[in-house]
């Protein structure tokens, strides 16, 4: 074989068949602990059903020798009858006849009589069972009911006093007036467990054949359930295998039965939609882009052409400014589309730092140049406010908010910031026309500009709100747009950090 070749093993690759073999084998290890409780149950019942023949045994040998009858020998159970006072057994049969007791008791003779008897305690009885050794028989025979070594046996015996019966009924018996009887019973275990043996072989064949029986109905029924229950996968791993990145719109068929399959296709159907959205908007994303890119290109190729075209007549410093603010628009432009694709597929940080968003936020204020038209910049906050993050994250953040705020304020923006419970809340508002209501978060959307015409003019690339959002929520904050009935104003909520010096 192939060393390149992957290993062929025996256990199948199909879910129903994998499904079908484990159930058998579970349903194979179910069956085998109930033969084996069945097997040693019939096997106890067996035993006490000829402990129970023992005992009636027993009772008719008692009844017997009370109506001073000697009790024949021909028994299935062996027993013997001994009394005080005598060698030999007054009655034996049903195997004792192999230690030839008609000479010498095997089973030990009861103790003397009470004189007097004791009082009648009614009709109730009673009997013991204890184990006896019991010696080799005198003439072993195969097949006979003792072993030839002897051994231990469970005796049933129970005793009888002879002044209970009459005086014909003592003499056919041949035991003195003042005699104690007792009466031996011994439960074999051969016997038994012929019986046991009989009993339990017949009902194991009958297991084994419908167990394996089961066995085959039970793997053929839970492979047709699981081929039946994986329908519906099939049918969903068919569609899907249609999707494509460029057209993610195919949907799966949600069964109604509310089972696990319903939950798996709802959470594809899920899926598919989260892949079209994002294909959709990587496509406008991309479509917008273009456009933003054309707009400066083609101004910057127009004004070159026409330059070149007359170079005569051409005001080349006027050329070449207009050139550098297309480069520049072009150039921010290209760095907020890079950052917009970095906070895509950037984790945040893993070990952040303690940045003070009110140190930050103020010398933004004193830094940011207000040359085109006046404008008051003002933070009323000098209390510290941490927060964990990148310092030029949160400056990139902070000066896209101010640089929104600026282009369309009318005479003063105004920045504050308040540390609230576990939050650090940062406000930026601005006396501009304001936001309209149905646009709140339109406007946070990329390449959305409210008022496109001045937006350009001001060299807006309409991406700055959106990165401002995307690095708030990179920071596990949010960035919303408050209702105010003047101007605009923008919420920034970020997780309040301990200041250094509490740690």
């Amino acid at each position: 074989m192939n060393a390149t070749e992957p290993r062929r093993r025996w256990w199948p690759r199909s879910v129903r068949s994998r499904t079908a073999l484990a159930v058998a084998a579970t349903a194979a290890v179910i069956l085998a602990g109930l033969g084996w409780w069945v097997h040693h149950d019939v096997y106890r019942q067996s035993t006490q059903i000829a402990e129970g023949q023992a005992e009636k045994q027993l009772l008719a040998l008692l009844d017997q020798l009370k109506e001073g009858a000697a009790p024949v020998r021909r028994s299935t159970v062996p027993y013997e009858v001994v009394a005080t006072g005598r060698r030999a057994a007054v009655a034996y049969g049903g195997g004792m006849e192999e230690f030839d007791p008609g000479t010498r008791h095997v089973l030990p003779a009861p103790p003397k009589a009470e004189s007097p008897a004791p009082p009648d305690g009614g009709t109730a009885w009673g009997y013991t069972t204890r184990p006896i050794r019991i010696p080799a028989p005198h003439d072993y025979k195969p097949g006979g009911a003792f072993d030839k070594d002897g051994g231990t046996y469970l005796v049933m015996y129970a005793e009888i006093r002879a002044d209970e019966l009459s005086g014909d009924e003592v003499a056919a018996l041949g035991v003195a007036a003042d005699a104690q009887l007792r009466v031996y019973v011994v439960v074999l275990p051969r016997a038994a467990g012929d019986i046991a043996e009989a009993i339990t072989r017949a009902t194991d064949g009958r297991l084994l054949r419908a167990g394996l029986v089961g066995l085959v109905l039970i793997a053929a029924a839970a492979y047709f359930a699981v081929r039946i229950a994986l329908r519906p996968v099939e049918a969903i791993r068919v569609l899907t295998a249609s999707v494509t990145a460029s057209d993610p719109r195919e949907r799966v068929t949600v069964p109604a039965t509310g089972h696990e399959i319903t939950a798996l296709a709802t959470t594809i159907n899920t899926t598919l939609q989260r892949l079209d959205n994002a294909a959709a908007q990587q496509r406008r994303f991309v479509a917008d882009a273009a456009h933003e890119l054309r707009s400066p290109l083609t101004t910057l190729l127009a004004s070159l052409e026409v330059a070149l075209a007359y170079p005569e007549r051409t005001d080349w410093p006027a050329a070449a400014t207009t050139a550098a603010r297309q480069t520049r628009r072009l150039h921010t432009l290209a760095e907020d589309l890079l950052l917009l694709a970095r906070l895509d597929t950037r984790t945040p940080t893993a070990d952040p730092e303690t940045v003070d968003l009110t140190a930050l936020v103020t010398r933004l204020t004193e830094q940011y140049p207000l040359t085109e038209r006046p404008l008051a910049l003002t933070c009323d906050s000098t209390a510290p406010a941490h927060a964990h993050g990148n310092p030029d994250e949160y400056e990139r953040l902070l000066r896209n908010l101010i640089d929104n705020a600026a282009r369309h304020a009318a005479h003063r923006i105004q920045i504050t910031i308040r540390n609230q419970d576990a939050w650090v809340v940062l406000t930026v508002h601005d006396d501009g026309p304001g936001v309209p209501t149905e646009d709140a978060e339109r406007i946070f959307e990329r390449f959305v500009r409210l008022d496109d015409a001045r937006s350009r003019d001001h060299g807006g690339t309409g991406l700055g709100l959106a990165i401002a959002r995307d690095l708030a929520h990179r920071h596990r904050g949010t960035l919303t747009l408050t209702p105010r009935t003047l101007g605009a104003c923008f919420q920034l909520r970020l997780p309040r950090a301990p200041a250094p010096a509490e740690k």
